[in-house]
């Protein structure tokens, strides 16, 4: 595992509101072009990393995709993972039905299904997928300690969880340079090209987010194990790997 070090400059910044699956569906029918831009492209290589952490190009299996959205990630999954089915769930109506067309006219229909669902109360057994992903949605959940608990329960002993989130920038003049992409060009941005304001919320649920380090400890309470903590482009992005604690309790 990467080595964790606790940071003690940084203080808790209140969570703000919003992220409900109704703010989602407001934004649904851009969503998809607001993220390329406003990542400059960059989301789609940090998604291709996620999938081939999880280890099942080969050996197949069953996944779960938390926050599924527009089945981005599902269909990257089924993609790059030929023998896996993907079960893609959120809370998010509108989103879902743009993902089901997507999928509808991949050539993936058959390996993936999408639900409405809420990762803080899975609705499957323990032990039941081989690997779990969540993108870009950790940071909306009210309650992550208990999603990070469910996460671990339904997490085969030797699955792996891989969490893909969103951070504020770190320092020196380029984290400096995209902490300003992040707390204007992106609000900004986002208005501008889906007509709502509710992009105003990814900067401010950005800046609430804990540092790297600390989410990590959050993982380890909740049951799981990081085994690797990769940082993107100074500090915007982190992918957390982890597999669920042997004998942990998570309930």
């Amino acid at each position: 595992m990467t080595e964790l070090t606790a940071s003690s400059s940084q203080k808790p910044v209140p969570r703000p509101e919003g992220g409900s699956g109704a703010m989602f569906d407001a934004i649904a029918e851009r969503y998809d072009l607001v993220n390329r831009i406003i990542s400059l492209g960059m989301d789609q290589s940090w998604r291709r990393r996620t999938v081939d952490s999880l280890g099942l190009k080969e050996r197949g299996g069953k996944v779960l995709d938390l926050a599924t959205g527009t089945a981005d990630l599902a269909l990257m999954i089924a993609e790059r993972a030929p023998a896996v089915e993907v079960t893609g769930s959120d809370p998010s109506e509108n989103m879902l039905a743009i993902g089901r067309q997507k999928v509808a006219r991949s050539p993936y229909a058959s390996r993936i299904h999408l639900e409405t669902g809420d990762a803080q109360a899975l609705p499957f057994p323990d032990s039941t997928f081989d690997g779990i992903t969540i993108a870009f949605g950790i940071r909306n959940v009210p309650d992550r300690e208990r999603a990070l608990a469910e996460m671990a329960r339904v997490c085969k002993p030797n699955g792996r969880v891989a969490i893909l989130e969103l951070s504020e920038p770190g320092p020196g003049f380029f984290g400096a340079c995209a902490r300003v992409h992040v707390h204007h060009v992106v609000p900004w941005v986002g208005s501008l090209l889906s007509g709502a304001k509710e992009y105003r919320y990814l900067q401010k649920s950005i800046a609430a987010f804990p540092p790297a380090t600390e989410f990590a400890q959050m993982m380890e309470r909740s049951g799981l194990r990081v085994v690797e903590l990769v940082s993107f482009i100074f500090g915007v992005a982190h992918l957390y790997v982890a597999t669920p604690q042997i004998g942990s309790s998570t309930s």
